[in-house]
């Protein structure tokens, strides 16, 4: 486990990634040279995430945390953010064994068909199941019960990713690809719902995305100019008590180009990921004209999604909104403050969902999120008690605070997994495993029936009654 952890850390996903991909497409009997190409742009797709964020970040989190620092308030949980969370998960004993478990786990599933979704491709954000799993072992010492949680929660995970893999691939323009990061695809059930209440509601009649607005504004909605205009008014917010200084308008214009950077760029380095899939999509294509009819998909890390125009729009303007959110929630006691700036990943799911309308986008982020919040806060205890033997957060326990991570533990589903193990009831952790086989051989036998309904909810396309009916 310490070999494996070892490999992680010092290679990364940039490396591990394309050396699965050309396995992959050698065993596609891909030509050797192009399943080179794959590897190498693969790579090259995720250096180019990793430097567009990774420069980002430092310059949006100050901002973020002038803004907080600005309504004075404080609530007793502290969200430090999923690095914080990724780095526990990772120092645990219980941790580092299930990543190995679920190595073996995850490629047993897919070989035997089980699941269609190939997870061990993003190895590395099983972090979210070992939080899980961690906190609960913490509190009962009983392993053989966190190792279940974390079997079961990646058997729900797996289910909900391949049921969301035709719409997170067609809208984000992944050629045969989806995301399983535990810690967003676990609210699927909960945005389609959403997604499916809006539409109701009539809210898909308002149309806004990055498309829309461009062709309406002419220059004003150029993503580039939006992302300018977005990062200022953020840059503002955290300022707002210092704008007569010429350093904050220093900040504030840094982010603004920053931000309309990202959104410029983005795309770009996106073109070339995505292109690293159209030979393994070929090949397959072929596989299937032989007679192999299954259709899979490659889990890729979250990052592929973080920028495209309206999952950043949406997740940079949710930033205040769930930030004002958490201080007039009733019975709220986290403080979302790192983990803001993360709110792009977040909210992913619910714009593929929606097509892109940033309207519903955040609306239904604000109904999810806010459910999110109660999870924090009901789990901080146990979060700060493993966070604290490991020695994350020392400073904020010693000034009297719990922490969470507001990214990693907002998911009601996996919350709710937690919360049954945790009480220990043969019945209610039998219940929770029986609705898995209802729902994962329920989902195998309408399968075509889920994605026509995932599909035109998204769309607002076709008979959307019926499509309910025969579902």
């Amino acid at each position: 486990m310490e070999l494996l952890d070892l490999v992680l850390n010092t290679f990364g996903s940039a490396v591990f990634v394309p050396l699965v991909l050309f396995i992959v497409a050698k065993a596609l009997s891909v030509k050797t040279k192009k399943a080179f190409q794959v590897a190498v742009l693969s790579a090259v797709g995720l250096t180019g995430f990793g430097m567009i964020i990774g420069g980002y970040m430092p310059v949006i989190i100050p901002v973020i945390s002038q803004m907080v620092d600005v309504t004075g308030v404080e609530l007793p949980v502290f969200d430090a953010g999923w690095q914080n969370a990724s780095i526990i998960a990772y120092s645990t004993r219980i941790g580092m064994l299930f990543v190995g478990i679920a190595l073996a786990f995850q490629i047993l599933l897919f070989f035997i068909k089980w699941t269609n979704v190939f997870m061990p491709s993003d190895l590395w954000n099983n972090y979210s199941f070992m939080v899980w799993g961690s906190m609960l072992y913490l509190i009962t010492g009983n392993m053989p019960l966190a190792i279940g949680l974390m079997i079961v929660q990646n058997l729900y995970i797996l289910l909900f990713s391949e049921v969301f893999a035709r719409r997170w691939s067609k809208y984000y323009k992944y050629p045969s690809c989806t995301m399983t990061a535990p810690h967003h695809i676990g609210g699927v059930p909960f945005i389609i719902a959403i997604n499916w209440v809006l539409n109701k509601l009539g809210l898909y009649k308002i149309k806004i995305d990055a498309d829309s607005l461009q062709s309406k504004l002419g220059f004003i909605g150029d993503p580039m100019t939006l992302g300018l205009l977005l990062g200022f008014i953020i840059g503002v917010l955290g300022n707002i008590n210092n704008l007569g200084a010429l350093s904050s308008w220093g900040q504030i214009t840094g982010l603004a180009t920053a931000t309309a950077a990202v959104m410029g760029i983005f795309p770009k380095v996106a073109g070339i990921f995505a292109a690293a899939f159209t030979p393994l999509t070929e090949a397959s294509t072929k596989s299937m004209q032989k007679g192999n009819d299954r259709e899979w998909y490659l889990a890729v890390n979250d990052a592929a999604a973080y920028g495209e125009s309206n999952t950043l729009i949406t997740g940079i303007m949710l930033i205040p909104i769930i930030f004002l959110i958490a201080l007039i929630l009733p019975g709220n006691k986290t403080l979302p403050v790192v983990d803001l700036i993360a709110l792009p990943f977040m909210i992913s799911v619910m714009i593929s969902a929606s097509n892109g309308n940033i309207f519903k986008g955040i609306i239904g982020g604000v109904l999810y999120f806010a459910i999110g919040l109660g999870f924090c806060t009901y789990t901080a205890g146990p979060f700060t008690e493993v966070a604290a033997s490991v020695g994350i957060g020392a400073e904020l326990i010693a000034a009297g605070l719990m922490i969470t991570s507001f990214g990693i533990l907002n998911n009601p589903t996996m919350g709710l997994l937690f919360m049954t193990f945790l009480s220990g009831n043969p019945l209610l952790i039998g219940v929770a495993i029986v609705l898995y086989f209802a729902l994962h051989f329920g989902f195998r036998k309408n399968k075509e029936s889920v994605y026509s309904f995932i599909e035109a909810q998204a769309m607002m396309e076709g008979d959307l009654e019926a499509v309910g009916t025969e579902v």
